[in-house]
């Protein structure tokens, strides 16, 4: 009956031995009734792979499980990636991938499969169990991938956090949110894989065990880089905004002492300003003790001084350090 459906729907398998491989991107209602009605799947999991807000579970039943995850995938026009939906349909003889997003790790797998038989022996083995090690094994290990590009960013950062010339907010933000985004996929794959671990031996001959344990290892070994990570880019986060801080109130310090070393002038200038007569004013005439510049130099001296005195003043309050 799926070979009908791959007629009418494009809907792609491929058989090894007993054991056949169905895989659907971008589900519609009509690909999805025709897996309902080729292999009796309950309709509230059909229902679950037409939907893009599922959360990872697991269910059982006597001939079958379904079970949902999450893989991240990176748009081509984004650097962000995000949680694409696999729904996964284990039996005895056959095993159902529908894909909600684009895996494109999964897909290259499918097609190898298709046109390699050695890849086709490889990858899905003779048994549903087998396979789903494969594909689990194989999504988490492109997981890695992503994992040694964000710590090449990590290190990137780290040269301009600690650059007192550049300041890398956005670039903080943006690598905060891609390890939130990772670790909400890996935590809960995590504990899905324990548990269809348990059950998918019962789809199997051979001892699958060593398999998912070495999948558990990779998902364990990916969990410790994203927490890593986690507290590498907090700790950025934090220097960022103490080295920037730092410099705003560096600059703050410079133009505070300006403004206030201008302050003498400025009362001088307000007071020689005002409409009424002053000693050394122009009305009054201008002293000529030290010369035709008297009157100048007077004013010089009565602004200078105030300001030499409040330099010391905070050099010995520690106010101002020179380098």
């Amino acid at each position: 009956m799926v070979e009908i459906g791959e007629r009418k729907l494009g809907l792609e398998s491929i058989t090894n031995k007993r054991l056949t491989w169905v895989n659907i991107q971008k589900p519609t209602r009509e690909k999805m009734n025709i897996l309902e009605e080729s292999y009796l799947f309950h309709e509230l999991n059909i229902e679950d792979c037409l939907s893009k807000i599922q959360i990872p579970k697991i269910d059982r039943y006597e001939d079958h499980f379904f079970v949902i995850l999450h893989f991240p995938s990176i748009d081509k026009n984004e650097s962000i990636p995000r949680s694409t939906q696999l729904a996964i349909f284990a039996g005895f003889d056959y095993l159902v991938t529908v894909q909600q997003g684009e895996l494109t790790a999964l897909n290259e797998m499918f097609q190898y499969c298709k046109i390699n038989e050695r890849q086709r022996e490889s990858f899905m083995g003779i048994s549903s169990g087998y396979l789903l090690h494969s594909i689990i094994d194989l999504l988490v290990d492109d997981l890695l991938h992503i994992l040694m590009k964000l710590k090449g960013n990590l290190d990137d950062i780290e040269d301009v956090v600690f650059d007192d010339k550049l300041s890398a907010p956005k670039e903080i933000a943006l690598l905060r949110r891609e390890i939130t985004t990772l670790r909400r996929i890996v935590i809960p794959l995590k504990r899905i894989v324990l548990d269809f671990s348990k059950n998918i031996q019962k789809f199997s001959e051979e001892d699958l065990t060593l398999y998912f344990d070495n999948v558990k290892d990779h998902i364990d070994k990916v969990i410790e880089v994203l927490e890593e990570s986690k507290e590498t880019i907090e700790i950025f986060k934090d220097t960022d905004f103490m080295l920037s801080t730092e410099k705003s109130n560096k600059i703050l310090a410079i133009l505070t002492i300006l403004f206030t070393l201008s302050i003498p002038v400025t009362v001088v200038a307000a007071i020689y300003g005002m409409n009424v007569n002053l000693p050394g004013g122009i009305v009054t005439g201008s002293p000529t003790f030290f010369g035709q510049y008297t009157s100048l130099i007077l004013l010089v001296i009565a602004v200078t001084v105030p300001a030499v005195i409040m330099m010391w003043y905070f050099k010995r309050q520690g106010w101002i350090q020179l380098e």
